[in-house]
C-alpha cells in the first residue's frame, strides 16, 4: 500500500464543453489520505478513505494498459472497446526522494504484471498537481530484469517454445494465476503418476507441441 499526494482523472470532451480536462483529488486540509494498493487476482485500487476512486485491472495485457514513471508520478492509459481513460497519480513522502523511492517501489509491484516505461527524473515546478505534469514521451527505458515481459498477445509457437524451454520468454503475470491450489494439486500429480498410461500421453504431448513448433 502506498500514499498518494494527488490523483488526477482525465475527463473526456472537457475541450468540447469548456471543463477542466482534469478532475484531481488530494488530501488537503481535512481531507482522507488517498492510498494506491494492489490485490489479487490483479487489480489496482485507489482509494480515499471508505471512497473508491478507481479500479485498474492489470492482467488484461499490455496493448490495453499502458504505465509510464515520471519521476514520483505514474500515468495510466487504458484503450477497451474503443474507449481510452487516462489517470495520473503523485506518491506522497517527507521530501521529493522519498516521494520517488514509493513510486519505484510500486512500480516493482507493477513489473510483476505488465512492463512499465520510465524516464529520466525532472522536477515540475512547485506544488504542480500529478494532472499538469508534462505527458510522457513514448521513448524511454523498461523496468525489470532479463528476460523482459512479454507485451501484447502471444503466438501458439511462442508459448509452445516457453514450455518447451527453447524460448527465454516471461509470460505475463496472467498465466501465473491457477485456479487450483498447491494442496490440491500434488495429489492430482500422484495418481497421473501411477497411471501406466500417463508417461506415454507426456511423450505424445510434447510431440505435438514440437509440430507446433514446426508449422
Amino acid at each position: 500500500m502506498w500514499r498518494l499526494k494527488r490523483y488526477g482523472r482525465f475527463v473526456p470532451g472537457s475541450r468540447e464543453t469548456g471543463r477542466k480536462s482534469w478532475k484531481v483529488f488530494d488530501t488537503n486540509g481535512s481531507k482522507p489520505e488517498i492510498v494506491l494498493t494492489i490485490v489479487d487476482p490483479g487489480y489496482l485500487l485507489v482509494l480515499q478513505g471508505q471512497e473508491s476512486l478507481d479500479t485498474i485491472p492489470l492482467l488484461c495485457g499490455s496493448e490495453f494498459v499502458k504505465v509510464h514513471q515520471n519521476s514520483d508520478n505514474l500515468m495510466f492509459r487504458i484503450t477497451m472497446k474503443g474507449e481510452s481513460r487516462m489517470m495520473r497519480m503523485q506518491f506522497d513522502g517527507s521530501n521529493r526522494a522519498e516521494a520517488v523511492k514509493e513510486c519505484s517501489s510500486a512500480v516493482e509491484k507493477l513489473t510483476e504484471y505488465m512492463p512499465v516505461t520510465t524516464q529520466d527524473d525532472a522536477t515540475p515546478p512547485h506544488n504542480q498537481p500529478p494532472a499538469e505534469v508534462a505527458a510522457p514521451v513514448t521513448q524511454g527505458k523498461a523496468v525489470g530484469a532479463y528476460p523482459e515481459v512479454a507485451q501484447g498477445s502471444l503466438s501458439i509457437k511462442q508459448l509452445t517454445e516457453h514450455f518447451l524451454g527453447e524460448a527465454a520468454v516471461a509470460l505475463p503475470e496472467v498465466y501465473h494465476h491457477s485456479p487450483l491450489a498447491q494442496c490440491d494439486l500434488e495429489p492430482i500429480l500422484r495418481v497421473c503418476l501411477l497411471d501406466p498410461s500417463f508417461h506415454a500421453f507426456v511423450e505424445k504431448v510434447e510431440g505435438e507441441l514440437k509440430k507446433l513448433i514446426r508449422e
